[in-house]
């Protein structure tokens, strides 16, 4: 029987379930067990796709082409476990596959209803997760209990336990102990209420995961497992951590908690807990060897959120060189404004990144010039790369109105254009060339060497692409197309040979970085910046930091 774990959270949002859970599988995974996560959110929009990232983060996307939450980048982050559009599903999900049900007349005339209709389709969800391979599947709940739009979630995992029995259900409980500062003290009242309202809802936690900033005493633990049912060894601590989040996994074995989990669900096949790569990682992130800044100039710099799979990678990238980096978020419309010397000077590498929109365009062109004049190791991926493009037509080919025609559909020279099978799409949910997708690499390229292979897969999520009309002029001039779709028709991947590193890409490697493995494309754009820094020496001013992560 596969063992579930639900996850849901209390007092206020942001508290850090994905995190917690992503941690939980890694821990279990490292004793041996075969784990799966989902995350069931409570919002209508039928995926985050068509969100505004200043409201829901960056849009994460798997290999089958699912745009979903960014907690499930923590999930593959953090795991090994198959990631694929059951693990991600919302309200809107939920119900349109029920409404589609009724027009279908799957349900013989009967009056359709929360319960039971739409807590079952929540429960076979969460059933389609397990199987005969998955030892625990891992189900975070999104929102906030109390919340009107969270009680079907609720209400199913209750029942969820009543079909498969209590013993093979665990519900853990991430719950705020905030401290007062004038009364110098935690409180646990928050907490309390919390639990009272999820016991209310029919759900008695089994374990309560409490976010704080000062430890919690003895007392405090004793009266938080009185007043809410629970032993006190089922009261875990999880304290901010100022360093880095891979430390929360640590924190949780310091807190017993995957023993806990091991013995609640009685996973007899659970091995000894090994998690000294982890350790070695955490021991390289604390002593580096260099300290370099990166550039990440988009549209969403102020929303760290947007970009958070980018940030993820560079740090990555920088583990695996035993190297701190300094990220400057740099708001690409600041550019336009102050100009790409002010505020891009002294970096030892810039990155830009996706996006939607026009606003702030010209000032991610004006970036990618400043880093193709000043031989600064630059990284562009998506959007990046099509501005990479617009730079090089204009600064080098002397196409002064080149541009995209998703900004700009008058433009004399269209050298980004419209997917020829996205010309006719007239619904913008999940009508993008999506998912993982095959490209060859030209053999002894930057990227064919960072990759160590010629044949890759990566994920794609874009409408746009570089117009095969200009292929020849921006080869004669120094561009080389250096990754293309196998056919040889959709272009991958852009370089510039004489340059110390200007790679950009139309897809997205950002999501297949590992902190464990750094994804070789962010590693090669790190190496270069490292070698930036070794070669400048000491005596250039350091860059201005507009915001540092």
């Amino acid at each position: 029987m596969t063992k579930h774990i639900f996850v849901t959270g209390g007092v206020v949002s942001s508290l850090g379930k994905g995190l917690t859970s992503a941690s939980i599988g890694m821990l279990l995974e490292s004793r041996g067990l075969r784990v799966r996560m989902q995350k069931l959110d409570p919002y209508i929009n039928v995926d985050p796709g068509t969100m505004s990232p200043y409201q829901h983060g960056e849009v994460y996307v798997l290999d089958d082409g699912s745009e979903t939450d960014l907690d499930l980048g923590h999930y593959e982050r953090f795991t090994s476990g198959l990631l694929s559009r059951d693990c991600n599903y919302t309200t809107g999900q939920i119900y349109l596959s029920v409404i589609e049900k009724e027009r279908k007349g799957q349900f013989l005339g009967k009056t359709v209803q929360v319960i039971p209709h739409i807590t079952n389709e929540i429960k076979s969800v969460i059933r389609r997760m397990g199987g005969a391979d998955v030892d625990v599947v891992i189900t975070e709940i999104g929102g906030t209990v109390g919340d009107i739009e969270s009680l079907p979630f609720l209400e199913a995992i209750r029942q969820y336990a009543i079909d498969v029995g209590r013993e093979n259900c665990l519900y853990m409980h991430l719950t705020l102990v905030p401290y007062l500062k004038a009364a110098d003290e935690l409180k646990t009242k928050p907490t309390q209420h919390s639990v009272g309202q999820l016991r209310e809802i029919g759900i008695q936690p089994d374990v309560l995961v409490c976010r704080c900033e000062h430890s919690i005493s003895r007392d405090d633990r004793e009266k938080i497992a009185l007043f809410c049912n629970v032993p006190p060894s089922a009261v875990i601590e999880e304290k901010d951590k100022d360093f880095s989040i891979y430390e929360v996994p640590l924190s949780l074995v310091n807190n017993g908690l995957d023993e806990l989990i091991v013995n609640k669900l009685g996973l007899t096949t659970a091995k000894s807990l090994d998690i000294t790569p982890w350790t070695d990682l955490l021991h390289n992130l604390r002593t580096p060897q260099h300290e370099i800044s990166i550039a990440v100039v988009g549209k969403y710099a102020e929303h760290k959120d947007a970009y958070k799979s980018i940030y993820e990678a560079i740090d990555h990238a920088g583990m695996s060189h035993r190297t701190q980096i300094r990220v400057g978020r740099v708001q690409s419309s600041d550019i336009e404004r102050e100009g790409a010397e002010r505020l891009l000077a002294g970096y030892h590498g810039i990155l830009v990144p996706g996006g939607f929109g026009e606003r702030g365009i010209e000032g991610k062109v004006q970036a990618i010039q400043f880093a193709r004049e000043r031989k600064i190791p630059f990284f562009g991926i998506c959007l990046g790369m099509q501005c990479a493009v617009i730079d090089f037509g204009r600064s080098v080919l002397g196409l002064d109105a080149a541009h995209s025609t998703e900004f700009d559909k008058d433009t004399p020279h269209p050298v980004i254009c419209l997917l020829d099978d996205q010309r006719n799409v007239t619904e913008v949910g999940g009508t993008m060339r999506l998912g993982s997708q095959p490209a060859k690499l030209v053999p002894g390229s930057a990227a064919a060497i960072a990759y160590d292979a010629d044949d890759i897969h990566e994920r794609h999520r874009h409408r746009y692409e570089f117009n095969n009309s200009y292929r020849e002029q921006f080869t004669a001039a120094g561009m080389r197309f250096s990754g293309t779709s196998p056919d040889g028709q959709l272009v991958e991947v852009i370089e510039l040979p004489d340059h110390p590193w200007f790679v950009a890409v139309q897809y997205h490697p950002e999501f297949k970085s590992k902190p464990l493995r750094a994804h070789p494309l962010f590693a090669g754009f790190v190496g270069a910046a490292i070698d930036r820094h070794l070669r400048r020496g000491d005596h250039e001013r350091t860059a201005p930091q507009p915001a540092v992560i």
